[in-house]
């Protein structure tokens, strides 16, 4: 793990030193269209859907991998293979999509391939030495990284999606930093291109994609909260 977050790093300096260097290489000069707003929703929305996945896969995996003796294959591990690596991507889709030209998300992808690809390969060898044979079922079922729309659109968000608050507690600080950091860069953009009156129109529309996933934060967390009390009241019937 620190071997992984020591690289993540590496590539993450060397990304900021790079942008630092080359600006206008990798940052749009006008943005005064419908268009750059388009990609200003969909970007904030990716960044914050990416960080609630990867949210409730780390806070499931901890209350349920019985320390990596049992593989997990409920909640968001039931929608994808590597919920984390899909988190981590839509975050990164989404900063790309706020900030950056549109051919930065090629080389966004060739990065991301790069990184995690043989990660998830690596994982996949070890986890079928583990559970061999049930590894093998998991995998015919579930795909590796991208949700299949079906299963998204037949099924309760909230099976594939739990949330509850002390998982958000302990990934809150870098939600904000990531979040913050993206909408100043991105304020600070159409500030320097368009001036205050254009920046406000755009302003209150990121204002209110945040307000309706802060709302959906808040409702996963109820129904979670409300089927967690459901089945303990159940367990105590039997």
């Amino acid at each position: 793990m620190k071997r992984r977050l020591k690289i993540n790093g590496v590539i993450i300096t060397l990304a900021v030193l790079l942008i630092a260097v080359f600006p206008n290489f990798f940052m749009p000069y006008n943005t005064a269209d419908a268009w750059d707003e388009i990609l200003d929703m969909f970007g904030i929305t990716f960044i914050i859907l990416g960080q609630i996945i990867r949210v409730s896969a780390r806070g499931y995996k901890s209350e349920h991998s019985l320390q990596g003796a049992a593989l997990i294959q409920g909640g968001t591990y039931s929608l994808v293979r590597n919920p984390m690596y899909l988190g981590i991507f839509l975050i990164g889709l989404g900063i790309v999509l706020t900030l950056f030209k549109w051919w930065v998300i090629c080389l966004f992808l060739l990065v991301f391939i790069t990184r995690y690809i043989l990660l998830i390969f690596k994982e996949e060898k070890k986890l079928l030495a583990m559970f061999p044979g049930e590894y093998l079922d998991y995998q015919r079922k579930v795909p590796r990284i991208l949700p299949s729309l079906a299963t998204v659109l037949q099924r309760d968000i909230n099976e594939y999606l739990p949330m509850k608050l002390p998982w958000l507690k302990k990934e809150i600080g870098s939600i904000l930093a990531v979040l913050f950091f993206t909408l100043l860069m991105e304020s600070w953009q159409d500030i320097q291109n368009e001036g205050w009156a254009t920046y406000q129109e755009e302003a209150l529309t990121i204002i209110i994609t945040i307000i309706l996933f802060i709302a959906l934060l808040i409702y996963l967390s109820k129904r979670t909260e409300s089927i967690g009390e459901d089945n303990s009241n159940k367990s105590k019937t039997n």
